[in-house]
């Protein structure tokens, strides 16, 4: 296999295209070529820059960095981009957390670095290290900045020495960067319990009853934010990693218990969460709504439902919240769960007299996702806080009825045991939608189970399923990654040339981040208001909406995107950057021009996963 002589990475592209799916992953792992980066990263970090099997300090941690070091994190990243990845790498291995360490002992495996270098919670893991700080707060978040000096050397600073305004850190951050996404940081927390022993560690780095303000205490506290607060741009707050000149180098106030402080919780935007549209009670689409009774015999329903939807977006896109949203996206799934020339498959069915999902086992993950969920839509104003028994039964619900429509898998897969391997947040986030009415919630996701969409925008829904080659389903491969991600690198190469250009020279692809938002439902990328404009995009618009979406996500972060390429750091930028100043509304329009072009192949393409 050839690649081209200009990229960068080398073989980067390829990797990471391979270690995105569980089957790849594990095939890397098999050959060895999993041990040998965790080899290559480590012999940088603890040992010499030369290619040396003999352990032994630098000189001095102040020393110029070595770009190879930059390079084998990034691949290290790539490689954990997927959760599912993540998943079959860590899933039921637990850490060592041995009672002493040799100087010469290199770890060979991710758990093992995460025990070394994360999870730092004893004086034999310490003592372990040549370079503690350094090393420790690598593995926990991004510290390390590369600063030309005037004899453009690239000079290694320690956060405790960065001050405000110095450039761009480089984000060496293994767990920070792993708990960019939601489903690898509930097995983290789930397996290891990564927050109690940060929180353990910030309560133990103290004097005086104060908090020791250093590169580790400020990387442990950035952690604690992301992982403790849910939202996206506009909802919430992280603290920086760097240190600001004056009197008070770090004003953001640190904690050593749950939950977070408050200052780090933005008030999301206001909305009339109970608005049944705009002032005129015969507004338009409220009236078109309640006329839903008819619609059973309109065949030119939809396209009525799209023009008051498309107008309503381009006019006063803050009244689809709410009620109205809701209401909106109920009575469209039901319209076209109705009809037999848009049920795409069997729809999964529930007998409400049923008890077995009564039994239905929820794993330690997905009950660490509700509290997730019941935290964010107890801020959004949108549920009560009472409103975990009912999400749960919601979940062991759905969970019963998609397990029925799932192959049995045959082959050894982590990913495969115990159904989908993580939350299910499209099941969430319907359920803070419809403000926690688990009924009503259990009967849209029930309908929407029929529909083409599903298999897109909802992986638990379409995970291992028998309405997919029976290949493609053992395999564990979503159709989002196949299909979805697949035409959104094609529409980037078409449309926006540039971005995909900087993909390539950056050895990372579009289709890791289509994965990565999907997966989450746009969770921490977007705010609440926006995700719920993109479920309600594809849902009504089409399927084909996801691909547009993804892509005018991409053009909106061009300019960002051409930036970070340079620094060497876009895949850092787009797993730990929310994505600011990005409504559907403003892009509407582009994906309608994105439909008109490109909407009979990409369409046909997913309806023929089957």
């Amino acid at each position: 296999v050839q690649v081209s002589r200009c990229e960068k990475f080398g073989y980067g592209v390829m990797m990471t295209q391979v270690a995105a799916t569980a089957p790849g992953v594990m095939a890397l792992h098999t050959s060895g070529f999993v041990r040998a980066l965790i080899t290559e990263l480590w012999s940088h970090l603890e040992c010499s820059s030369e290619d040396a099997r003999v352990v032994r300090p630098k000189i001095t941690p102040m020393e110029p960095i070595d770009r190879s070091c930059l390079k084998s994190f990034l691949s290290l990243v790539n490689l954990l981009s997927s959760s599912h990845s993540v998943w079959e790498l860590l899933s039921q291995k637990p850490l060592a957390n041995k009672t002493g360490y040799t100087l010469r002992e290199v770890p060979g495996s991710v758990p093992d670095l995460i025990d070394r270098l994360v999870a730092v919670n004893s004086e034999a893991k310490i003592n372990s290290l040549f370079h503690y700080e350094q090393s420790h707060t690598f593995g926990l978040s991004a510290v390390p900045c590369l600063q030309e000096d005037k004899d453009h050397h690239s000079l290694f600073i320690t956060a405790s020495a960065i001050p405000a305004g110095t450039g761009h850190p480089l984000k060496l951050g293994l767990l920070n960067v792993l708990c960019c996404s939601l489903d690898s940081f509930l097995l983290l927390e789930s397996q290891y319990g990564i927050c109690s022993m940060l929180l353990q560690r910030q309560r133990e780095d103290t004097s005086d009853g104060q908090f020791i303000i250093d590169a580790l205490s400020v990387e442990r506290n950035h952690v604690l934010v992301r992982v403790g607060v849910v939202g996206g741009p506009s909802e919430r707050r992280l603290p920086p990693r760097d240190l600001q000149q004056g009197e008070d180098p770090y004003p953001w106030p640190m904690f050593s218990s749950s939950p977070p402080p408050h200052c780090y919780s933005l008030e999301p935007p206001m909305f009339d969460h109970n608005s049944q549209g705009d002032s005129n009670p015969e507004s338009e689409i409220t009236a078109f709504l309640a006329s839903f009774k008819d619609s059973a015999n309109n065949d030119s329903w939809v396209e009525t439902c799209q023009h008051h939807y498309r107008k309503m977006m381009a006019s006063n896109p803050n009244v689809l919240s709410g009620e109205l949203l809701a209401d909106l996206l109920d009575k469209v799934v039901a319209h076209l769960s109705s009809s037999s020339a848009e049920c795409f498959f069997s729809p999964a069915h529930h007998k409400a007299e049923e008890k077995s999902s009564i039994s239905i086992f929820l794993s330690p993950a997905e009950h660490l996702g509700i509290d997730i969920c019941l935290r964010y839509g107890s801020r959004l104003g949108l549920l009560r806080d009472d409103a975990g028994e009912e999400l749960t039964l919601l979940l062991k619900h759905v969970k019963a009825c998609l397990s029925r429509q799932r192959t049995t898998p045959a082959s050894g897969l982590l990913s495969h045991h115990d159904g989908y391997p993580g939350h299910d947040w499209l099941a969430s986030t319907v359920f803070v939608l419809m403000r926690g009415d688990a009924e009503r919630s259990l009967r849209l996701l029930l309908n929407l189970s029929s529909l083409l969409v599903s298999a897109f925008v909802w992986p638990a829904r379409i995970h291992a399923s028998i309405h997919l080659p029976v290949a493609v389903a053992e395999s564990g491969i979503p159709p989002v990654y196949w299909c979805t991600a697949h035409y959104v690198e094609m529409l980037l190469k078409a449309e926006l040339p540039l971005v995909h250009a900087a993909f390539r020279m950056a050895g990372f692809t579009p289709s890791q981040m289509c994965l990565h938002w999907s997966a989450q439902c746009f969770w921490n990328y977007l705010d609440w208001a926006e995700i719920c404009h993109y479920l309600s995009a594809c849902v009504l618009m089409g399927a084909d909406y996801q691909v547009y979406a993804c892509v005018a996500v991409f053009r909106h972060l061009q300019p960002e995107i051409l930036q970070r390429t340079q620094a060497q750091e876009l895949q850092l930028f787009l797993k730990e950057e929310p994505i600011r100043g990005f409504r559907v509304c403003d892009y509407l329009p582009f994906m309608e021009e994105l439909e008109r072009s490109y909407r009979s192949v990409v369409l046909t393409a997913m309806e023929n996963i089957r």
